[in-house]
């Protein structure tokens, strides 16, 4: 069977097209470190708790981990134009209501809100470029700069959030997207060219009930699990449901003549490796930043705008790197560059079990800048290789694949290092308490606290004297949380390094600077293509 791809699109129009795909993934991700660094603002604002306080993150990324997938479908059969629309408008949608927010609950409908534009957006904004540049060389250029755009929200969002909160409430920060957002969809109007599935697809709604039903399922168990137990009845039970919705959403895929996700994708051994390292890369990063956010606040007591220009150390080297990276590709091969930037990272990761209470921005600078150096170095060929290890006629699909198992680790960062930080902290806080000699009744008041309401709970006491003790207690709990999620996350990251060295690896008889893919071709898996992708 022959792959064909459309002709290339005028200039003119493929510049329009970047233009658009840049915009609408900086919107998508504007929210993910704006609300980060704000965690402690709301918390104090709102009351929540740490288990709450997870669920604001993941109301925002588990919608675009569960309906990734069937936006990428619903683009391929109605239109990716007007689904990329229809994403800019949800995202307005979710950041009116989260502007109005008073509860905590209504905050995680306005993070869903959003999180469905998001889910939108991912998918729709790559393959509207997959369709606008057939030819894979000059399509890695244009996804380097979407991946820079990706980057350049989660290092706007920190700074955008300092501003605004040293002068207004915390519900502000959801103010820029509204603009952005609605000004994107009057030039979309005007400058993009719709575009459908060149070939038959369908919707898969029972596959995209058991995935929505499995990945909620699973995030809710395990926030709940590490805010309770993980022996609870409504853990387990929620655990239950995920592993047989999980089943359940496999034998759909299998018997769809349209599947929501062809599962003969994963045939590919460069598809395989890069969905993997999606999932466990973003499980570390959005997980770290949900943790680096409450370090600044809980710990080093550092304002917004403070912990913001840290942050931004992440994002800026990210950003850095990730136009000569996009360059790169077609000499260094991307198994180098992913496997590379992953082994960055973990080193980044662990030298950060190093930092306290009192540790000073140079030195955390020089630990957060290989992390984002690592990151700016994995995004751009970890994407353009998903895309280009399968059919063209699939790309969109390989992409929407690639963005869900992204999404879900990222739902799960939060979930799974905030649970580890919570169970860490919890159980070495009365003994740092007895430490700094608050023992009896008045230390026992301060633990029970802690393990009702969080570690959160506590700043809200109403402590006296004793405030200064029972605050450095508490950063000395969170720290030994935290340097055992940084060593999860680091383990993690080089296991993903792993994963990328053995599925990566070039067979024999490609040529040089390229790899050689088997993929399924067609809706249904009934025709088989080889494919020469230069990665």
């Amino acid at each position: 069977m022959n792959v064909t791809t459309p002709a290339s699109g005028s200039a003119d129009r493929r510049a329009a097209t970047l233009v658009m795909a840049c915009l609408g993934v900086f919107a998508a991700y504007l929210p993910v470190t704006t609300v980060a660094v704000s965690l402690p603002a709301i918390q104090s604002a709102l009351g929540a708790t740490t288990a709450q306080l997870s669920w604001v993150q993941d109301a925002f990324v588990l919608p675009m981990a569960a309906f990734i997938l069937t936006a990428g479908v619903v683009g391929d059969v109605y239109g990716r134009k007007k689904v990329f629309q229809a994403g800019l408008l949800f995202s307005v949608a979710g950041a009116v209501v989260a502007l109005s927010a008073q509860s905590v609950q209504v905050l995680w409908i306005g993070q869903g809100l959003a999180g469905l534009g998001a889910a939108t957006l991912l998918p729709t904004t790559l393959a509207l470029i997959s369709h606008a540049v057939p030819d894979h060389r000059e399509r890695g250029k244009f996804i380097g700069l979407w991946a820079t755009s990706l980057m350049a929200a989660l290092a706007v969002g920190p700074i955008v959030a300092g501003v605004i909160l040293d002068h207004f409430a915390w519900r502000w920060i959801y103010l820029l997207a509204i603009p952005v957002s609605l000004l994107a969809t009057v030039f979309a109007a005007r400058l993009l060219t719709d575009s459908r599935a060149s070939y038959g697809r369908r919707l898969d709604w029972p596959g995209q009930l058991t995935a929505t039903v499995a990945v909620t399922a699973l995030v809710y168990g395990v926030i709940e699990g590490g805010a309770d137990s993980f022996t609870a009845p409504k853990v387990l039970t929620a655990l239950a449901v995920a592993v047989v919705a999980g089943v359940a959403f496999v034998l759909a895929e299998r018997r769809s003549d349209s599947p929501m996700l062809d599962l003969t994708l994963f045939r590919s051994p460069a598809f395989t490796a890069t969905t993997l390292v999606a999932m466990i890369a973003f499980l570390a990063l959005i997980g770290f930043f949900f943790l680096l956010s409450l370090y600044f606040g809980m710990v080093q007591q550092l304002g917004t705008l403070q912990a913001g220009w840290r942050m931004l150390v992440v994002t800026a080297c990210a950003i850095l790197v990730g136009g000569p990276v996009g360059r790169l590709m077609h000499r260094v091969s991307a198994r180098v560059l992913i496997t590379g930037g992953l082994i960055v990272v973990s080193a980044s990761l662990f030298s950060l079990t190093g930092v306290g209470a009192d540790t000073s921005f140079v030195s955390l600078a020089w630990r957060l800048a290989p992390l984002g150096l690592g990151m700016g170095a994995v995004m751009t060929p970890m994407t353009a290789t998903a895309v280009a290890s399968v059919p063209h006629h699939l790309a969109g699909m390989a992409a929407a694949g690639n963005n869900a198992f992204r999404q879900l680790g990222g739902a799960l960062g939060p979930a799974v290092l905030g649970a580890l930080l919570t169970t860490r902290a919890l159980d070495s806080f009365p003994a740092h308490l007895a430490d700094a000699g608050m023992t009896g009744a008045a230390g026992e008041r301060i633990s029970t606290a802690a393990d009702q309401g969080g570690l959160g709970a506590v700043a809200g006491l109403d402590l006296g004297a004793d405030r200064g003790r029972v605050m450095g207690a508490l950063g000395e709990a969170f720290l030994d949380g935290l340097r055992l999620c940084l060593t999860v996350a680091g383990s993690l990251t080089l296991l993903a390094a792993v994963v990328a060295v053995v599925l990566l690896r070039r067979p024999r008889g490609a040529g040089a600077g390229h790899t050689q893919v088997a993929a399924s071709g067609g809706a249904g898996g009934a025709a088989s293509v080889e494919v020469v992708v230069e990665v």
